[in-house]
């Protein structure tokens, strides 16, 4: 599979480009970027990859199946719509749109073409997260109870500021998919939202949520990256025992550090035996390996979906629900109560989700609550 990159900011450079390099059966085509300096860093990085001033140039230029769609948030609609327009698969950074009904659309415009429409939820994919699965899947903590997830980043310049940024979209939208990858559908959320004032505008820097899942099990996360915190953990607990896990980001870490997994496939990935998590149960403590991350396995498996006609690794109804359980959840911070989002499939459906799209919307627009009539 050809596949173009549009978009060379951070995630264009780092977690998009060394996982395409890395990914059986896919080959980078070419890059868009129209700043000299970004196009000076695609040069250094990828010398004789193709550089386009847009979109509609490297389409122009034919020889392709595919693009990932990378650029800010707000300009991410009219890009996959184009690339769908001319017929080719789409890969779509999160979040995808800016709330659950725009996703519908983008899912319903696929559709009708019989394309591929995937979105890049690539932290279901962490070593940690991995590990946690297979914790909980084992069975060793009994009826599991709950899930803690925490990410802090010590990192203010990669707050996505304004209207339509803020870090309820931005790490938001890969904890929440976690969750609901883990635990299976939403029936009700509980936000809080933290802002700071901007110059483009109130931007929320700071959130906290409870989630209830259809099956009785709750997830509390939380996230910031102007608190000068680097933490990231899980706790889970069932009536079996205890599960802990601090880890490292060891996959982004590698990356900023100018390692690529193309040079070591079978080592990439792994938390460091320091940052394994501890299992507790009745049988005594354990220390518990830490399974691979492997953000390469979501092009090889769009790859493999693009071919065969299979769903891919992250299709756009669940990337709809992650936005439902987002939209919801602003919702939530502004009106100070839970939200029920729908069950048994964990959407908010017809006219209810229209009004919380619509609220949640208006509300990220505004910097003001927004009240929804019943």
């Amino acid at each position: 599979m050809r596949i173009g990159l549009v978009g060379y900011g951070t995630g264009g450079r780092h977690f998009h480009a060394p996982f395409i390099a890395a990914a059986r059966g896919v080959e980078l085509a070419g890059v868009v970027a129209r700043a000299p300096g970004t196009v000076a860093k695609i040069e250094a990085d990828l010398p004789g990859t193709p550089i386009f001033p847009s979109l509609a140039a490297m389409i122009g230029a034919g020889g392709i199946d595919a693009v990932t769609i990378t650029t800010p948030p707000e300009t991410r609609r009219e890009l996959v719509l184009e690339a769908v327009d001319a017929g080719l698969h789409v890969i779509a950074d999160k979040p995808f749109a800016p709330t659950a009904e725009g996703g519908r659309e983008l899912d319903a415009a696929a559709k009708a073409k019989g394309l591929v429409l995937g979105v890049f939820h690539n932290r279901r994919l962490d070593a940690d997260v991995q590990t946690l699965r297979k914790v909980v899947t084992g069975g060793r903590l009994g009826r599991l109870w709950r899930v803690h997830s925490r990410m802090d980043f010590d990192d203010p310049a990669t707050l996505e500021a304004g209207p339509t940024g803020g870090l309820l979209r931005d790490l938001g939208s890969h904890l929440v998919d976690q969750m609901l990858w883990l635990l299976g559908p939403v029936t009700s959320v509980d936000a809080q939202l933290d802002f700071v004032d901007l110059p483009e505008g109130r931007t929320d820097a700071s959130f906290t949520m409870t989630l209830r899942h259809e099956r009785g099990t709750r997830s509390h996360i939380s996230a910031s990256k102007l608190n000068r915190l680097n933490v990231r953990e899980f706790r889970a607990y069932g009536d079996g025992g205890s599960y802990v896990a601090s880890g490292t980001d060891v996959q982004a870490q590698a990356i900023f550090a100018g390692k690529r997994p193309v040079d070591d496939l079978e080592g990439w990935g792994y938390d460091s035996e320091e940052f394994w998590g501890t299992l507790r149960t009745a049988s005594g403590v354990e220390r518990v390996p830490s399974e691979q991350g492997r953000y390469h396995d979501y092009y090889e498996a769009f790859a493999r979906a693009v071919r065969e006609g299979a769903p891919p690794p992250v299709t756009a109804e669940e990337a709809v629900r992650t936005l439902v359980v987002l939209d919801a959840a602003r919702v939530s911070a502004t009106e100070g109560r839970t939200i029920e989002v729908g069950a048994p499939a964990g959407f908010a459906e017809g006219r209810e989700a229209l009004r919380l799209a619509d609220a949640a919307l208006e509300s990220l627009k505004a910097g003001r609550v927004v009240r929804i009539d019943r």
